[in-house]
C-alpha cells in the first residue's frame, strides 16, 4: 500500500500536514502534537490527494476565492509575513490543484484545466509565485498562483511524470519518471539526461549549494549533487551535475532496508560539511547517513544509524514495533522529529540520537500517550451543573440511561491508575458503574448485539485477534452483515478485505460465508473504494482468486450438465426395463352418439324407409350389448353375479 502523502511546513517544521487514507486533510502542531486543522472533502475535493507542498517562505499569498479584497494597512502587513508559508498545495487523482490556507482554514483557490489525469508531484518556486505540476498525463505544468491560470505546460517524459525538484538558484528544474531530465526552465529545453531508476521514481532532491570543485566559475548548476529513491527500490542513488553530457551514471548511492517512503535531508553549504540524511523505510524503520559528497564511490553506503520504535513488553505482553510514518531534521541539524504510530492519530515528537551507537531502539508506549492527550481534552471541558432528577441517556445504545454525578467543590479528580496486584475491572462491571442492565447487552448464544458486532471486527483486525474474528466473521445472518458493514468505519475496510481474502483461501465452507461479507463491503461501501488511488493492487489478490474460481466452475458446470445427461438416460432405460409388458387391446369401446347423427342425410332416409332393417339392426345391437358387459363383468370380477340378478339387468 502506497505511503500517505505528508509533509512538514518550512522554517523549523512548525507545522505537519497529512493526507489520511480517510480522503481528509489534518495539519498538527509539532511541538505539542495537538491537531490544528482539518479539511473535510467537499464538492472542493473530488477525489483523494495524491501529494502535498507547502508554500516557501517569501512566496505571496494567492488571491481568495471570494473576489478581491480590500487593501491591507501597514500593522496588518507585517502579520501577513508570518501568514505566508501556511499555503498548502494539494494534487488530486483527478488532475486538480487544490490551494488550502491553513490561517484561515478553508480553500484559498482551485487550480484547473492543466492535467487530464492523476497529478504526481507540486513544487513551489522559491521566489516567484509559480507552482510545478507533473501528472501522469506525461505533461508538467507551470502554474500562475496569482491568476489561477497555466503558465507554461510541455511534455516531459514518454511516460508517467512521478517527481520534480528545483534547483537552489532557481533556473532549473529536474523532472523524473523512470529516467530523469534536467530542463532550463527559461527556454524549457532539456539540459542533462540521467539514467534513473528501474521503476518510477518517488523522490529528487539537491543536496548541495555549491559545488565541491570551487577552481572553475560557478555557472549556478554545474557541480552539483542530487539525490533520488525509487519505488521497490532499496537503494538511493547520488548524482552530479557534471559539464560533459556522457556521464549519466550515478555517482554513489545509499542502500536501505526496505522501499524509502520519506526522505528528508541538510544540504550541505560548504565543501568539508558532511551531508546527513534520515530515510524512513515502509518497515518502519530510519536509517540515518552523514557523508562527506567528494566525487566517485562505487560501494553503496551503509547506514551509520537504524532507529526503530517499539512498545514496551509488560509482564507477558511481548513488545510490538511502531512504524515510524515521517522524520525531519531541526534547525540545529543535530535533533529530529519523529513521526509515528496510527496515520490517522500520530505522535509527535522530538528526540535527540547519539550517532555512535548503530542502531538505537526507543520504548514508547503509544496508548498511554494518546489516553495522556485525550484526558488533557477532557479536562478542558465545563461539566455543567445537572439537577438529579434529569435523566440522561447515554449515545449508542438506545434505552440506556446513566445518572450524572455533579462534580463536588474541592475534590479533585479521581486518577485511573491501578496499583501493581490489582486486576483489570471487566466490561461487566463497568456497564454495572453505569447503572446498565447487562443482561440486556448479551445474548443467549453468548454474543454481543449487533450494535457492537461493528465494534468487535475492528477490534479483531485491529489485534489480529483470530478468536473474535471468526465469532463475527461466522454470521449467517444476512442483515447482521449489512448491519455491521455499515456501522464499521472507513479505514477498517482495506483490512477486513485482506482478512476476507485470506479466508477465501481456506475451507470451501468458510469460503461461502465470507462471499456475503464481499457482497456487503462492496456494496456499501463502493464509493469509498473508488476513490482509492491503489485500489488494483490492493484487491489484486482476491480478483486473481475469484477468476480462477470462476475458471474452475465453468469447467465444473460443464463436466455436471454432461454427467446429468448420462445419469438420466442409465435412470431412464432402467425404468424401461422393470416395467411389466401391458395388453395393449382395448377392454371397452364406446361409440358416442353423435357419430351416427354425423351420417348422411340419404342414409337417414334409407333408414326411416326400411322398418325391417331397422329391427334386424337393433337386435344386433342388443346382443353386441349383452356381449360386452359379459366382457366387462369378467374383467371387473363380477362373474359371481346371481342369475337372478343376471335377468334383471337383462
Amino acid at each position: 500500500m502506497a505511503a500517505p502523502p505528508c509533509a512538514f511546513s518550512p522554517r523549523g517544521c512548525r507545522l505537519f500536514a497529512s493526507a489520511g487514507p480517510d480522503g481528509r486533510l489534518r495539519v498538527w502542531d509539532t511541538a505539542g502534537s495537538r491537531l490544528q486543522h482539518e479539511y473535510v472533502p467537499s464538492a472542493h475535493l473530488s477525489a483523494a490527494c495524491t501529494c502535498l507542498a507547502w508554500a516557501p517562505a517569501g512566496a505571496r499569498q494567492p488571491p481568495s476565492k471570494d473576489g478581491p479584497q480590500r487593501k491591507k494597512r501597514k500593522s496588518e502587513v507585517g502579520g501577513e509575513v508570518d501568514k505566508q508559508l501556511d499555503i498548502l498545495a494539494i494534487g488530486t487523482a483527478v488532475g486538480s490543484i487544490l490551494l488550502y490556507s491553513t490561517v484561515k482554514g478553508e480553500l484559498q483557490s482551485k487550480l484547473d484545466g492543466g492535467h487530464d489525469s492523476r497529478v504526481n508531484c507540486v513544487r513551489w518556486h522559491q521566489e516567484s509565485c509559480c507552482l510545478y505540476s507533473c501528472s501522469d498525463d506525461k505533461h508538467i505544468v507551470e502554474w500562475n498562483t496569482q491568476t489561477c491560470k497555466v503558465k507554461c505546460k510541455w511534455k516531459g517524459d514518454n511516460s508517467s511524470v512521478t517527481c520534480l525538484c528545483i534547483s537552489p538558484d532557481g533556473k532549473m528544474l529536474l523532472s523524473a519518471g523512470r529516467t530523469i531530465k534536467l530542463w532550463d526552465l527559461e527556454t524549457k529545453e532539456v539540459y542533462r539526461h540521467f539514467t534513473g531508476h528501474a521503476t518510477s521514481v518517488s523522490s529528487l532532491m539537491f543536496t548541495t549549494v555549491k559545488p565541491t570543485n570551487e577552481s572553475k566559475p560557478f555557472d549556478g548548476i554545474t557541480g552539483l549533487y542530487f539525490l533520488s529513491g525509487a519505488i521497490h527500490d532499496r537503494l538511493l542513488s547520488v548524482w552530479q551535475i557534471r559539464s560533459e553530457r556522457k556521464e549519466k551514471n550515478a555517482v554513489m548511492s545509499f542502500t536501505v532496508t526496505d522501499e524509502p517512503t520519506f526522505v528528508d535531508l541538510t544540504v550541505s553549504e560548504v565543501k568539508e560539511e558532511p551531508v546527513k540524511l534520515a530515510v524512513v523505510c515502509r518497515d518502519g524503520q530510519l536509517h540515518l547517513f552523514e557523508h562527506i559528497l567528494n566525487g566517485y564511490c562505487k560501494k553503496p553506503l551503509t547506514s551509520n544509524c537504524t532507529v526503530q520504535i517499539a512498545t514496551p513488553g509488560d509482564g507477558d505482553s511481548t513488545p510490538k514495533p511502531v512504524p515510524i510514518l515521517a522524520a525531519a531534521f531541526c534547525t540545529d541539524k543535530q535533533s529530529l522529529l519523529l513521526v509515528y504510530g496510527n496515520a490517522l492519530q500520530p505522535v509527535i515528537e522530538k528526540v535527540s540520537l547519539n550517532t555512535s551507537e548503530s542502531h538505537i531502539c526507543l520504548v514508547r508506549d503509544i496508548q498511554k500517550v494518546l489516553s495522556l492527550k485525550t484526558d488533557a481534552a477532557v479536562t478542558k471541558v465545563k461539566t455543567p451543573v445537572v439537577n438529579s432528577d434529569t435523566k440522561v441517556l447515554v449515545p449508542g445504545i438506545p434505552g440506556h440511561s446513566t445518572a450524572v454525578k455533579t462534580p463536588a467543590l474541592g475534590k479533585e479528580k479521581k486518577k485511573n491508575k491501578r496499583k501493581p496486584g490489582e486486576t483489570e475491572e471487566s466490561i461487566e462491571e463497568r456497564l454495572g458503574a453505569l447503572d446498565i442492565d447487562v443482561s440486556k447487552v448479551k445474548t443467549p448464544g453468548g454474543l454481543p448485539q449487533t450494535d457492537s458486532f461493528a465494534v468487535l471486527l475492528v477490534q479483531g483486525l485491529e489485534s489480529n485477534d483470530a478468536e473474535i474474528l471468526n465469532k463475527v466473521l461466522n454470521t449467517r445472518k444476512e442483515n447482521i452483515v449489512k448491519n455491521t458493514v455499515a456501522r464499521m468505519p472507513i479505514h477498517a475496510v482495506i483490512p477486513l478485505l485482506h482478512e476476507l481474502t485470506k479466508r477465501l483461501q481456506g475451507n470451501p465452507y468458510s469460503a461461502s460465508l465470507m462471499v456475503r461479507w464481499l457482497k456487503s463491503v462492496f456494496t456499501v461501501h463502493a464509493s469509498y473504494l473508488s476513490t482509492l488511488p491503489d485500489l488494483i493492487p490492493q484487491l489484486g489478490m482476491l480478483y486473481q482468486l475469484m477468476e480462477s474460481r470462476v475458471k474452475t466452475l465453468q469447467k465444473l458446470s460443464r463436466l455436471h450438465g454432461r454427467l446429468f445427461i448420462l445419469v438420466t438416460q442409465v435412470a431412464a432405460s432402467q425404468t424401461v426395463q422393470d416395467v411389466p409388458e401391458v395388453n395393449q387391446t382395448a377392454k371397452l369401446v364406446y361409440e358416442d352418439e353423435s357419430s351416427e347423427e354425423e351420417g348422411s342425410d340419404d342414409e337417414m332416409i334409407a333408414d326411416k324407409d326400411s322398418d325391417e332393417n331397422w329391427d334386424e339392426d337393433e337386435e344386433k345391437e342388443e346382443q353386441s350389448d349383452e356381449q360386452d358387459m359379459t366382457v366387462e363383468k369378467e374383467i371387473n370380477g363380477d362373474s359371481d353375479l346371481e342369475p337372478e340378478n343376471e335377468s334383471e339387468e337383462e
